[in-house]
């Protein structure tokens, strides 16, 4: 057993704070991770407060989880002592339904998430990122790139695989154009990873105030929603649509705006089920679609891809002292683009 550090919630209504607990004992087939930096997802905040239901305590949140290999065990063939390595939103999973076996654990009808879940023992609660280790088994661990900073990489283990799957499903790449609703931490993402595939990009925000971002982030377009005529502009514009806000919003505007045969993905989940029109799916012969991170393959696929193109999550450090903080920050939408904790401050 591992003793850890961590910062935990106790309850949904009470403020994280400093919590131990221990790790499992390294197994043939595991790996003990030196946490070094853990990124802070929207969903780690809807999760403590359980505004999803079922939420579990105490809960370590954290599931953008970046370190150093301590150790592994007598089995294990792919890592090694030193290793710089990732772990995301996912730890486990059957391995035996047609999703698993094909490559989509994300899927699977009985994933082991990394935090805010059981062990495949049904007992045991499985705990996140906010912490100084982590005990994973190898098939969950993603290898990161040489070249990329390892603070900066900790978001595309959800951030970034939550925008290139859906982008590289539907074949986002030259000669195709993608619009992006939201400039947040999934936002930003998906227009360095579908800028970089060769797509022509445009940000679709509210208001123009982060125009100059979206320039600098590679976007060849900014259409600002609330302007008047902004849709009508855009009518039959975009073959992909990539919707990573979590904010009630008119899905049938952002349809319209579908060349025939476009797909809207939806990547971020709104407080309400929208309520959508049929005949803007039937005219155009639209798609409107749902993706959910990706499986461990494609996570190292991007991983790599992200490697090749020197594309990292633009960030902001905090010691863990501040997650509170950082958490009322990340709700007013005060961060560009996302926290990044630095794990050596609960040391």
């Amino acid at each position: 057993m591992y003793p850890t550090k961590a910062y935990a919630a106790e309850s949904a209504v009470k403020p994280l704070g400093p919590f131990e607990f221990n790790r499992r004992a390294v197994g043939p087939n595991d790996i003990l991770i030196d946490i070094h930096f853990c990124g802070i997802c929207h969903s780690d905040i809807h999760q403590v407060r359980d505004e999803w239901g079922h939420s579990l305590y105490p809960m370590v949140p954290g599931h953008e989880i970046v370190g150093i290999i301590a150790q592994v065990g007598a089995q294990v063939k792919k890592f090694k002592p030193g290793d710089r390595v990732g772990v995301g939103c996912l730890v486990e999973s059957c391995r035996e339904c047609p999703e698993c076996k094909e490559g989509y654990e994300q899927y699977c009808p009985q994933p082991v998430f990394t935090y805010n879940c059981k062990e495949k023992d049904g007992k045991t609660l499985t705990q996140g990122g906010y912490s100084t280790r982590i005990v994973v088994n190898e098939d969950f661990v993603l290898r990161l790139p040489e070249n990329l900073p390892m603070n900066a990489t900790a978001p595309l283990l959800c951030a970034g695989i939550t925008t290139y799957s859906p982008l590289r499903h539907w074949k986002a790449g030259p000669g195709k154009k993608v619009g992006v609703i939201g400039l947040g931490g999934l936002g930003h993402m998906a227009v360095k990873i579908a800028k970089a595939m060769g797509a022509e990009v445009s940000v679709l925000s509210r208001s123009r105030k982060k125009e100059t971002d979206a320039k600098r982030l590679g976007a060849d377009h900014y259409c600002a929603t609330a302007e008047a005529g902004t849709f009508e502009k855009l009518a039959k514009t975009f073959d992909l649509i990539i919707c990573t806000v979590s904010v009630d919003v008119d899905w049938n505007q952002y349809l319209n705006t579908l060349k025939r045969d476009g797909t809207m993905v939806v990547v971020g989940v709104p407080p309400k089920s929208p309520t959508v029109n049929a005949a803007n799916l039937i005219f155009g012969r639209h798609s409107l679609a749902g993706s959910l991170i990706g499986g461990i393959r494609e996570t190292q696929e991007m991983l790599d891809f992200c490697g090749k193109h020197n594309i990292v999550s633009d960030i902001e450090m905090i010691p863990i002292q501040k997650v509170n903080e950082a958490y009322e920050r990340v709700i007013k939408g005060d961060v560009k683009f996302r926290f990044v904790i630095d794990i050596a401050s609960l040391k």
